[in-house]
């Protein structure tokens, strides 16, 4: 009996104690801020203790909001409009509106001139001494990330703690090919983001295609680094480094869609599908909405959305848009917060916001009640 009880002793003794962890988190703006506090909830639902460092001039984390977890606000010089304004430049300047929405030769000069401007902003404000003396008096366990917001691997690097990054894809893999030394054959691997007709299974012409939009990636990207965030990030720093070497030290990717949503290709270990981790039970919709989706029928609903960084677009793009979303036998909640469309049909309601979960999931289960019935 001595025995038996000295026995289980020894193998209680073996066994750790479970502990909650710190973390820290550098959001992104925008819709990237909504798909980071679903994780922010989880953990500090499971007890780990999460502070948010963030800019002053933040334009959508709300950081003097009273929350579960702690906000770190490093102060910089710019104002939040002055930073929406530069984010929302560089999101629209990969778009065709840009033509129309800038003039003069230097438009794309002048936004990326900005852009650095805003990204050194950052830069003296996030890695201040004293800043990074209360991070390290802290003992973060790890940091977790979005790549929209500026220098997490740098953060990560300087207080020696584990990096965790959650984001989607970027144009051709790029970042996860060069930084991340994941394959991605061209053969049968589409670029992502840019061709949707591309698949794994393509044609001679569309491999060509497909090699030559890998090529240009591979080739302007380096380019594009080295004369604007490379020379930060050496100065950060303080020897020579550049961005995708430090993000290829990123511990775990966190991709955040579902692995059968994408065509067959080589991933590393620490590549992780993530997908639906913002998704909740249904709520209930307003009765004016749910009358509109429910009265397809059959048909079903389209859930049209750009996301919260594209809300407005010039009239002559929304019209094409409201006039093709016309002709289908869907009824079509948009989410849209520009001048209404001349060819907007009947079919189609715009809406400033959406509950886009509700609407997807709800409406889901009440088509499924109606077949069965």
């Amino acid at each position: 009996m001595i025995s038996g009880t000295l026995f289980v002793f020894v193998l209680l003794c073996g066994v750790e104690a479970g502990h909650a962890g710190k973390v820290l988190v550098l959001p992104g703006e925008y819709s990237h801020w909504h798909n980071m506090r679903a994780i922010i909830d989880a953990l500090v639902d499971r007890n780990h203790s999460v502070t948010v460092l963030v800019s002053s001039s933040s334009p959508t984390v709300p950081h003097t909001r009273k929350e579960r977890f702690d906000f770190n606000v490093f102060k910089v010089n710019t104002e939040k409009e002055e930073a929406n304004a530069v984010l929302r430049d560089m999101i629209h300047l990969g778009t065709n509106d840009t033509a129309t929405k800038y003039k003069g030769d230097f438009m794309v000069w002048r936004v990326i001139s900005n852009y650095m401007a805003f990204l050194t902003d950052i830069s003296k404000g996030m890695f201040h001494e004293d800043l990074l003396h209360t991070l390290r008096e802290s003992h973060y366990d790890v940091l977790l990330s979005d790549p929209m917001m500026p220098f997490p691997d740098l953060m990560a690097q300087k207080l020696n703690i584990p990096h965790v990054l959650s984001m989607r894809a970027t144009f051709a893999y790029i970042a996860e090919r060069l930084c991340g030394q994941m394959p991605a054959p061209p053969s049968y691997v589409p670029a992502a983001a840019l061709r949707g007709y591309l698949t794994d299974r393509m044609s001679f012409i569309e491999r060509v295609e497909n090699m030559l939009l890998y090529i240009i990636h591979t080739t302007l990207f380096p380019l594009s680094m080295k004369f604007t965030v490379d020379k930060l990030y050496t100065e950060i720093l303080g020897k020579p480094t550049t961005m995708c070497e430090t993000i290829g030290k990123t511990d775990i990717m966190l991709i955040r869609t579902y692995w059968d949503f994408e065509y067959p290709r080589p991933l590393l270990p620490n590549f992780k599908f993530v997908g639906g981790l913002h998704c909740k039970p249904a709520k209930s919709l307003s009765k004016e909405l749910e009358e509109f989706v429910q009265s397809s029928g059959d048909h079903g609903i389209v859930v049209f959305s750009l996301g919260s960084m594209l809300g407005n677009l010039t009239l002559e793009r929304a019209n094409t848009i409201a006039s093709a979303l016309g002709q289908i036998p869907q009824k079509v909640v948009w989410r849209y917060n520009g001048k209404t469309p001349e060819t907007l049909a009947p079919n189609t309601k715009l809406y400033d916001w959406i509950p886009q979960n509700d609407l997807l999931v709800g409406y889901y289960y009440w088509f499924l009640g109606e077949k069965k019935h």
